[in-house]
């Protein structure tokens, strides 16, 4: 073998991801409202740059279901820096080639099709953009805007509204129940339906009336309420003691499984109700608005009152241009001119991409959008993925931090994908949610005289369509804390003779 020195020529392929390309992934995860901080450092960084205005709605060109229409013009941001600079226009134009009238889609029959809106959110179609974009939300508005879709009739919804109205700022109800039902002049009984109803919504843990019913509903969210759960709730001074090996008795679990158990009970939020309103910290503000359509459809848009709309400056982009006289400032202006044009067609190619996930997310759960709860479908992130040819990463970043507003309440967009359970006849798995749903229904009409069993409970689901286990029903059962037959008998027989 030779020592000697030589030289060896080897060729390789590698993926380098540019600092570009780094911060449009970035600004894929980020929500409207953490746009417009960043929004805020990039005017602070770039001179060129400045905040536009929204187009009036029908100045943009608009399409029709065959893709015809005005072709607009192609901005000039998407021409050559140097030919920008030498050309040096005084007017200050629209940035990209998608304004704020076009952001947003027409969805009929399961095409979609980009064009102007007139009237959306207008008084016909009772929502306005005004009214829930544009300010914090309290934990009380918070609450009343969910309370009407979850709701099963009106008398139940209006108890529930005085409960709401009840809580204090850490979203605890501190009045005792039968004191409320007192007051309304209700059956105890009634009280305790609307407080399971308030106790359903989010964030998990309001309507609780001490920690650990705060703790417990909680657990029962994240799908963790299991006997040896319970326990540990139960005995919250132990923990608050630090006494874990008496807690690792009680719970009868290994090591390893109390250990996760303390690090779950530790992620819980203790007062759910603080991040809301002056004491919390972002409001929740949606990003994607939806509204029926006049023809059956759906509208589909971004909120425009936390959208951010970038423009070059140009008046400062002539100015300076003729104060360039080296080689060296020339450059500088370029440089920026080019930052300035990728980040508004980053922006451009981040708003398209939420609305083509947004749209086929209503393509896929139009049962929901409809029907409620009970027709929400199993879903996956490869399935949006397919239908709209990205990437599945792609569509786990567009999903993250963004918030929907539909007539039905305000949802995070993960809540659309839910895993599946056993389908019927037709092939089609059910949603876990629409499956506990339905559970829930079935548990809360039944009479004190006819209980129903697991097994009944069983043969109900699959006579609709679900097609599940025993242990299933009962899973699902525990975890939204619905007690067993013989509990619910019991129960059942107080409330009638209170």
């Amino acid at each position: 073998m030779s020592l000697a020195p030589r030289l060896d020529l080897r060729q390789s392929q590698s993926l380098v991801m540019t600092p570009q390309l780094q911060q449009a992934i970035k600004l894929l995860t980020l929500s409207n409202l953490e746009i417009e901080a960043f929004i805020g450092d990039a005017l602070e960084a770039n001179p060129l740059l400045e905040m536009g205005e929204i187009p009036a709605r029908g100045d943009a060109g608009q399409r029709d279901e065959d893709g015809n229409g005005d072709t607009p013009e192609t901005p000039r941001e998407e021409r050559d820096a140097d030919a920008l600079i030498a050309e040096g226009a005084a007017e200050s134009d629209a940035p990209t080639d998608l304004s704020a009238a076009e952001m947003e889609i027409d969805r009929d029959t399961g095409d979609g099709s980009w064009g102007a809106a007139e009237g959306f959110g207008g008084e016909d179609d009772g929502f306005s953009v005004d009214s829930h974009g544009g300010t914090a939300l309290s934990l009380s508005e918070y609450l009343h805007a969910q309370v009407g879709a979850a709701g099963r009739d009106d008398r139940e919804i209006f108890i529930a509204r005085a409960l709401i109205e009840r809580l204090d700022e850490a979203g605890y109800l501190t009045e005792p129940l039968r004191e409320v039902a007192d007051t309304l002049d209700i059956p105890l009984a009634e009280a305790e339906r609307a407080l399971q109803l308030v106790q359903s919504l989010d964030p998990a843990g309001v309507g609780a009336r001490n920690l650990a019913e705060c703790l417990a509903i909680q657990a029962r969210e994240a799908d963790r309420y299991d006997p040896c759960m319970a326990r540990l709730i139960d005995n919250l001074e132990l923990v608050a003691r630090g006494e874990v090996a008496r807690l690792h008795k009680l719970c009868e679990v290994d090591a390893e499984d109390f250990a996760e158990m303390l690090a779950e009970l530790r992620s819980y939020d203790p007062r759910p109700g603080l991040t809301f309103g002056e004491h919390g910290g972002s409001p929740v503000v949606p990003d994607i608005l939806i509204a029926p359509a006049h023809d059956g459809g759906w509208r589909i848009a971004l909120n425009e009152a936390t959208l951010p709309r970038l423009v070059v400056n140009r008046p400062y982009l002539v100015e300076l241009r003729d104060g360039c006289r080296d080689r060296s400032s020339r450059a500088w202006l370029k440089d920026r001119l080019e930052d300035a044009r990728w980040l508004i067609r980053a922006l451009d190619q981040r708003q398209k991409t939420i609305l083509a996930v947004a749209s086929e997310i209503v393509t896929q759960q139009e049962g929901f959008f409809r029907h409620g709860v009970s027709h929400l479908r199993p879903l996956t992130l490869r399935q949006i993925a397919e239908k709209i040819e990205m990437h599945e990463s792609t569509v786990s970043r567009v999903t993250s931090n963004k918030f929907l507003h539909c007539p039905r309440g305000t949802f995070d967009l993960k809540y659309f994908f839910t895993s599946g359970v056993g389908g019927g006849e037709d092939g089609e798995g059910a949603s876990a949610a629409a499956v506990k749903a339905r559970i829930k229904a079935l548990t809360d009409a039944e009479d004190a005289k006819a209980i129903l069993s697991d097994d009944k409970l069983v043969t109900l689901l699959k006579a609709e369509g679900f097609d599940i286990a025993r242990r299933t029903v009962a899973k699902y059962r525990e975890a939204m804390g619905i007690g067993s037959s013989v509990e619910r008998r019991r129960a059942k027989k107080l409330a009638a003779i209170g």
